[in-house]
């Protein structure tokens, strides 16, 4: 039975993940194209096919096809500070030091045992035998002995305050992905100035053109966003959920933000297991009161009057949805026995935040949100509704949303390279400075290409623009999801049900919240464009 066992894991790749003195171990090997790659984590064992593969490597040409192969020994080589110089080191006395780095050299030896003596490691004749296991089933008893070796290495050039430094080995090629990251912000900063140029530049027009009065006449025709000027404030249907979204959105986005800001200033170390997603918990456990703030003032500017149903739903609608599929899915970690399961206490404890401190937050910017006098907009809304004319292709809803959501993804998908590892590959992220600046260019190009485009809509006459602003930046996280199914089966080797369950679980998590958030985005820089030119123009 635990035979089997160790040939699944060997199956499925499954990696040992050891920690020494609160830091990683890693595992540093050449790639068949010569390149060194670092892994915070070592194979259990392989399994060895007739062909060139990552096994033969590891275990050598020679070893027979076909078999298990587990990697029983370790080679572990500690480097230390001695202290040497520092005003820290001088309890040590010469005889210790701190810890800066542990890396590792799995092999797999099938142990010389000889009675009375521990197993042998090494051999003077060269190299022992691997420790192989047969495909099929065994004819007797087998037993796998574990042994270690440990060398420690003096290195006083690294400062114990700069040992995580090298965990970015653990990144390969990153010169090369450094380079596409940069070449790309080149590429939204430069699309995303000539969006801008383009609108300040086609508006400035416009809003001269409709305040020119011809001296002959005293009505001035109107023509183009102008013409739908008794519309376009015009309350959208759902409206409830629209704020609702909003609310959440703005309380999503000031996490992500104060979140990021945090680990760019170096709060959040990796040396501090779980302090991001500490941090973000309590981020957005916090900033219930701008969600209810933010969803209290636009439902009231709908004219909504379903106060308390706003708030209830401000407060539980989003959470409600992403503890449902979190609970779902740590329901498949205790059948499982994992132990990346989530007691139930810590569940309590979540929910205890959730409603003890979430919700009240939630009431108490809903209550400063409905005392506000609803906002006034800058035109009157017309009693009877204007016909909408036929749209052309490209003013249609549905070729806009799709066409937003593409120059937003364009400036995230090579960090989402990154992030996606460093959550499924076990790799380590640190670029917390780019990925705080890739953020902001997110939000700058969702809200100009959705302000471009919302343009667009109104000069065809087109006024229903609440949700589709809305939809088409959060449209972003379609092409997120497509992603993830493009990481899913180009970069993951996963083959049990229960795992890829998990896999598209946390995924919809992250794009749910990704398409709020992008859609609160586009949605509120919309609303600010369309009553800023609506609050410059003349209308009678």
């Amino acid at each position: 039975m635990k035979l089997a066992l160790l040939k699944r894991g060997m199956d499925l790749n499954y990696y040992h993940h050891w920690i020494v003195d609160n830091m990683p171990v890693t595992w540093c090997y050449l790639t068949n194209d010569g390149q060194k790659y670092c892994n915070t984590g070592f194979p259990m064992g392989c399994y060895k096919h007739a062909y060139q593969d990552f096994c033969s490597s590891m275990i050598g040409e020679g070893s027979p096809n076909d078999m298990y192969y587990v990697f029983n020994h370790v080679d572990i080589r500690i480097t230390y500070h001695s202290g040497e110089d520092e005003e820290w080191g001088s309890s040590f006395q010469g005889n210790g030091g701190r810890i800066i780095a542990v890396k590792i050299t799995p092999r797999s030896i099938s142990h010389i045992e000889e009675p009375g003596k521990p197993p042998v490691c090494s051999s003077a004749q060269g190299e022992l035998q691997p420790m192989a296991v047969p495909k099929g089933k065994l004819d007797k008893p087998l037993q796998i002995k574990y042994t270690y070796s440990i060398m420690f290495q003096k290195n006083n050039t690294v400062k114990w305050s700069s040992r995580w430094d090298y965990i970015l080995e653990s990144t390969s090629h990153t010169n090369i992905h450094w380079f596409s990251i940069l070449n790309s912000l080149m590429i939204v900063l430069f699309l995303s100035g000539m969006v801008a140029m383009i609108i300040l530049r086609t508006l400035h027009k416009d809003i001269a053109r409709y305040n020119q009065i011809d001296s002959g006449e005293d009505v001035q025709e109107e023509f183009g966003w102008k013409l739908v000027h008794g519309d376009v404030f015009r309350p959208p249907r759902k409206g409830m959920l629209l704020s609702v979204l909003l609310g959440s959105g703005i309380q999503i986005l000031m996490m992500t933000m104060v979140t990021l800001a945090f680990a760019c200033l170096g709060f959040l170390s990796p040396a501090n297991r779980g302090a991001l997603m500490t941090c973000a918990m309590v981020m957005y456990v916090c900033l219930g009161t701008p969600a209810g703030y933010i969803s209290a003032r636009i439902y009231k500017s709908f004219g909504g009057e379903k106060w308390k149903s706003n708030i209830i739903l401000t407060s539980t609608l989003v959470p409600g949805v992403v503890f449902c599929l979190f609970f779902v899915m740590n329901l498949i970690f205790w059948a499982k026995d994992s132990s990346a399961a989530v007691p139930f206490s810590t569940l309590l404890a979540l929910v205890s935040l959730w409603v003890w401190v979430s919700m009240p937050l939630t009431f108490i910017g809903s209550f400063f949100g409905f005392r506000k006098r609803a906002i006034e907009h800058p035109v009157r809304t017309n009693q009877i509704p204007r016909q909408i004319p036929e749209q052309s292709v490209y003013t249609q809803a549905i070729p806009g949303v799709i066409m937003g959501g593409v120059l937003p993804f364009g400036c995230i998908f090579i960090q989402l390279y990154f992030i996606l590892s460093s959550i499924w590959s076990s790799q380590t992220y640190y670029m917390f400075g780019f990925l705080f600046l890739v953020f902001l260019i997110l939000i700058i190009t969702c809200s100009e290409t959705t302000i471009l485009l919302c343009y667009f809509h109104l000069c065809a006459e087109d006024y229903h623009w609440w949700w589709r602003s809305f939809i088409t930046s959060g449209f972003t996280s379609i092409y997120l999801f497509i992603y993830c199914i493009h990481y899913f089966e180009t970069r993951l080797n996963i083959s049990d049900a229960s795992s890829v369950f998990l896999y598209f679980g946390y995924t919809l998590i992250m794009v749910f919240l990704f398409f709020i958030m992008t859609g609160s985005i586009g949605f509120f820089a919309t609303f600010y464009f369309v009553r800023k030119i609506y609050s410059v123009v003349k209308v009678d």
